[in-house]
C-alpha cells in the first residue's frame, strides 16, 4: 500500500512538473513573440556614366531628373536604416551618405555647415489594427518611385519624381478601411522643409489606396498636386506600372505648372534577370524650369524612354541602362557645342542592398 502511494505521488510530481514547464513555455515564447524587434538594414550603390551624343568630363550634361547625373564612376549614397518594431510603438531612423543622399535632402539648410544626412526620422504609434499614426520626418506619398535605388527598377529617375516633393515632415494618419481600401490623412510643413517651419504655414496631404491603386493629393501654399500611382502583374512574369501627376503652381509665387505620364513594363526573363522600360512624357508650363529651357510662352515638354536591364547575384543588383532624352526646345549640346533637343546616355550602375 505505502509503495503504490509513493508511486501515485511520483507521478503526481512528474505531471505536475509537465504542466510547469509548459505553461513556462507558453509564457516564454509569448513574451518572445512580443518582444520588440530591432532591424539593421540598407543599401550602397554606385554607378558609371557616360553620354553618347554630347561631351563628357567637365562639360558633360545630364538629363534634368535627379540622380545618376555624375559623369564617368561616380557614386550614389550609402544608406543605413535602423528600425524598432514593438507591438503598439516603434520607430525609424534613416540615414544617408553621399551625393544622391545630399541631392535628396537638399544639402540641409539650417545645418549646411556640416550637411544633415537624416532621410527620414520617425516614430509610430498603432492605436488599433485599423489605425496607426506618425510623427516625424517621412519619403513622400506621391509618385511611382522613391529615393533609395533598391526598391526602384530604373536606377535614373523620372522627372515626376525629380520635381515632386521628397519628403515630408509632420503628423499623419493612416486609416486600413476594410481588406482592400486604405485611407491617409496628413497635416505637414511645407514641401521640402524638413527640419523645421520657419513660415507658419502647412501642407494638407491625402491619400485613398484601393488594392495597389492609389490616388494622392497635396496641397501646399496656393499650390496642389494631384497624382496617381498602381501597377498591375499582367502574367506571372509581366508586371505595368503606371504613373500620372498634375501639378498646379502657385502663380503669385512665380511657380509654373507640369503635368505627366509614365509607364513601367517590366518582364521577369529568370529568376535573376528582368528587363524593364520607363517611358514617360512631361510637360511644364509658365516657365517652370524642370526641361531646362522654355519657349517664349513659358512652355516646355520632354519624352524620355530608359530601358533598364537588372541581374541579381546574391545581394547585388547590376543595372546597365540605356535612356534617352527627346526635349520640345534644344536645351543639349552636341560634342561641338550646338544645341540639340536630345540626349542619348549610358549607366550602369551597382546596388547592394542588406
Amino acid at each position: 500500500m505505502k509503495a503504490i502511494t509513493n508511486t501515485k505521488y511520483v507521478k503526481n510530481l512528474f505531471f505536475l512538473a509537465i504542466l510547469l514547464f509548459s505553461a513556462t513555455a507558453v509564457v516564454a515564447q509569448e513574451e518572445e513573440e512580443s518582444t520588440p524587434k530591432f532591424s539593421f538594414s540598407g543599401s550602397v550603390d554606385a554607378y558609371y556614366r557616360a553620354n553618347l551624343n554630347a561631351p563628357n568630363g567637365e562639360d558633360a550634361q545630364a538629363p534634368g531628373s535627379s540622380f545618376a547625373n555624375l559623369p564617368g564612376f561616380a557614386l550614389g549614397m550609402a544608406n543605413v536604416i535602423g528600425a524598432y518594431e514593438g507591438e503598439k510603438v516603434g520607430f525609424v531612423a534613416d540615414l544617408v551618405f553621399g551625393p544622391r543622399g545630399t541631392d535628396a535632402i537638399f544639402a540641409s539648410p539650417m545645418y549646411s555647415s556640416t550637411g544633415n544626412i537624416v532621410n527620414q526620422l520617425y516614430a509610430y504609434w498603432n492605436v488599433s489594427d485599423a489605425v496607426t499614426l506618425t510623427f516625424g520626418n517621412f519619403n513622400t506619398f506621391l509618385g511611382y518611385e522613391v529615393i533609395s535605388p533598391v526598391a526602384n527598377f530604373n536606377y535614373s529617375t523620372s522627372y515626376l519624381f525629380s520635381y515632386g516633393p521628397f519628403s515630408h515632415t509632420g503628423l499623419k494618419a493612416d486609416f486600413a478601411l476594410s481588406d482592400d481600401f486604405s485611407l491617409m490623412l496628413a497635416v505637414m510643413n511645407p514641401t521640402d522643409l524638413t527640419e523645421f517651419n520657419p513660415t507658419g504655414q502647412y501642407a494638407w496631404g491625402a491619400q485613398l489606396g484601393y488594392s495597389g491603386q492609389y490616388l494622392n493629393l497635396l496641397i501646399d501654399n496656393g499650390s496642389y498636386e494631384v497624382d496617381f500611382t498602381g501597377g498591375f502583374d499582367l502574367s506571372d512574369t509581366f508586371f505595368l506600372g503606371l504613373n500620372a501627376a498634375y501639378f498646379d503652381g502657385d502663380e503669385e509665387d512665380g511657380v509654373g505648372s507640369f503635368a505627366g505620364l509614365a509607364v513601367y513594363p517590366q518582364l521577369a526573363t529568370s529568376d535573376t534577370f528582368s528587363i524593364g522600360l520607363r517611358g514617360e512624357y512631361f510637360a511644364e508650363t509658365d516657365f517652370f524650369g524642370a526641361v531646362g529651357g522654355s519657349d517664349a510662352d513659358g512652355d516646355a515638354s520632354v519624352f524620355a524612354v530608359t530601358l533598364t536591364g537588372s541581374a541579381t547575384i546574391g545581394d547585388l543588383i547590376i543595372k546597365p541602362e540605356l535612356r534617352l532624352d527627346s526635349a520640345s526646345e534644344e536645351v543639349f549640346i552636341d560634342n561641338d557645342g550646338n544645341p540639340i533637343g536630345g540626349l542619348s546616355s549610358f549607366v550602369l550602375a551597382a546596388v547592394y542592398s542588406f
